[in-house]
């Protein structure tokens, strides 16, 4: 709902006109793509920031001549490791912390750091996988063209409502404090968005319309789908014999964990690698563990995420086709170096 009323206000669009500005530049205009993805998506949720994003960078490219893929990679890249750091950054990172109990100051103070070292390594892997493309130019063919803006478009395109953005921020520095404070994550999310549907500027069915119910019957699903793999013989089996080991050490933890989200996804991992974290010798750890490691392995392939996948489907509205091999080619050393960069951290900040 607050990111919905932030849409609304125009935010996002202000956030993209003026990251366009950077074009001309590829260094900085990289630099500011994995900075802006991944703080916004530690706020606002990666796949909305995703969403938001990717017709933004596409289009961006495409007007000034530039290949859009390796901007594309790094919103999506980054947009997975900058969610690691809060509770609110992904939706596994929210059940982990509704499970745990984890207060979200610790979650954030133990995560932050590991996401930000992430978000160097996505900036330097993305600029290295791809240092031919990005110093070369794409052209200013009919592609380009296409995509050109009116004159006067960027900054003043963005259509902004003051009070309304104002009243959103209120609204997500409110849910902020409440989350430190040590509130339930549930009302401390809830308090502020119903105070943000109580308002005569816009109808609140304008807002709740912008709420993924789809994505959240489609989570609803997971849990009975997870529920039902637990209860079978084969599961019982994998539990007794590789999670038991793996929980022994974090490394090897981490490893299975990122072996499993590749395999059903890193949200369902979370839910079936849950009750093990539980019963470690030290649950804070393996939960935090559990959160590094599910988030970051996402960015391994193209599937390995709907973050991926939202980029992949956006860039494709524009005619840009973000390929599986083009993905791996930064996904799977970004995933290797955040993971060890991860498991490595996350000990010496306890």
């Amino acid at each position: 709902v607050i990111v919905g009323m932030l849409g609304l206000s125009g935010f996002f669009s202000a956030v993209a006109a003026r990251l366009s500005r950077l074009a001309g530049s590829p260094g900085a205009f990289l630099a500011a793509i994995v900075a802006v993805s991944g703080l916004l998506s530690a706020l606002f949720l990666n796949d909305t920031v995703c969403l938001v994003l990717t017709p933004i960078v596409a289009a961006t490219c495409l007007r000034a001549g530039r290949d859009p893929v390796p901007y594309l990679v790094a919103v999506a890249t980054a947009a997975n490791v900058g969610s690691a750091a809060t509770i609110i950054g992904n939706p596994q990172n929210m059940l982990i912390g509704a499970k745990s109990g984890i207060p979200f100051a610790q979650f954030f103070w133990r995560m932050a750091p590991a996401s930000a070292l992430g978000l160097l390594a996505c900036w330097l892997v993305v600029r290295l996988a791809f240092a031919r493309r990005l110093a070369g130019s794409s052209g200013t063919g009919p592609a380009a063209r296409d995509h050109a803006l009116p004159p006067g478009a960027g900054m003043a395109a963005a259509r902004i409502h003051g009070p309304m953005m104002a009243k959103a921020f209120a609204a997500g520095a409110i849910m902020l404090a409440l989350f430190l404070a040590g509130l339930p994550v549930a009302l401390a999310a809830m308090a502020p968005a119903a105070m943000l549907l109580v308002t005569r500027r816009v109808k609140p069915a304008r807002i709740l319309a912008r709420v993924d119910w789809s994505l959240l019957a489609f989570f609803a699903g997971l849990f009975v789908i997870t529920a039902a793999v637990t209860r079978t013989a084969a599961w019982s089996w994998f539990a007794g014999h590789a999670l038991s080991e793996a929980s022994r050490s974090p490394w090897l933890f981490s490893g299975l964990t990122a072996l499993v989200s590749n395999l059903i996804s890193n949200v369902p991992a979370v839910m079936v690698l849950g009750p093990t974290a539980a019963a470690m010798a030290d649950p804070a750890e393996a939960w935090l563990l559990l959160a590094m490691a599910s988030t970051f392995a996402g960015n391994l392939t193209l599937v390995g995420s709907v973050a991926n996948l939202i980029v992949a489907e956006g860039a494709a509205v524009q005619g840009v086709r973000v390929s599986f091999l083009d993905y791996l080619r930064a996904g799977l050393p970004v995933t290797v170096l955040t993971l060890a960069i991860g498991t490595a951290l996350l000990p010496l900040l306890a």
